[in-house]
């Protein structure tokens, strides 16, 4: 009978460290494109955010407050790195910028492993991103007047897992 809660206590243990180990091999990528920005000047290639952009940056925000966020990565614009402060901020992390043009690589792939990242992107490079990630084509840009799109992509080992939800 003394040996019961000793089992009992190693079973509790290894089922405690398998959990941890498998969260460390999970990474979940939350994929999201700029909020809306400013079409007054149609020969601003970096346009600010509207005042309806920077609400929905806020409400971003808020959709994220309970879940811990590691990274948050945004290209070089204005729009993007607007979208993605409000997060940053609540999460208390920094924003990590990336070169569309370079999606995926090893590095990212490596700094990211096991970790929860938020990623702001554009109409065309959130979608290429999600693919790059997912290693299939399955999305296609995201029409230019939507800017509520949620991808969620989600690896453990060699499974790959994604849900697309729109947020208004």
């Amino acid at each position: 009978m003394k040996f019961i809660p000793l089992i009992f206590l190693l079973l509790i243990s290894f089922t405690g460290n398998t959990q941890t180990d498998q969260k460390e091999k999970t990474t979940t990528y939350f994929f999201i494109r700029h909020a809306e920005k400013d079409l007054s000047d149609s020969k601003d290639r970096d346009p600010a955010l509207t005042e309806k952009g920077k609400r929905r940056a806020q409400n971003w925000a808020v959709l994220f407050k309970d879940t811990k966020i590691d990274f948050v990565f945004s290209t070089d614009y204005t729009r993007t790195r607007d979208t993605a402060k409000p997060i940053a901020k609540s999460q208390d992390v920094d924003i990590t910028l990336y070169d569309p043009k370079a999606l995926n690589n090893p590095e990212f792939q490596e700094k990211t492993k096991g970790k929860t990242c938020v990623i702001v992107g554009h109409s065309n490079s959130t979608p290429n991103f999600v693919n790059r990630v997912m290693g299939q084509q399955k999305y296609t840009a995201i029409d230019e007047s939507h800017y509520g799109k949620l991808f969620i992509v989600t690896t453990t080992d060699e499974i790959v897992t994604d849900i697309v939800l729109t947020v208004h």
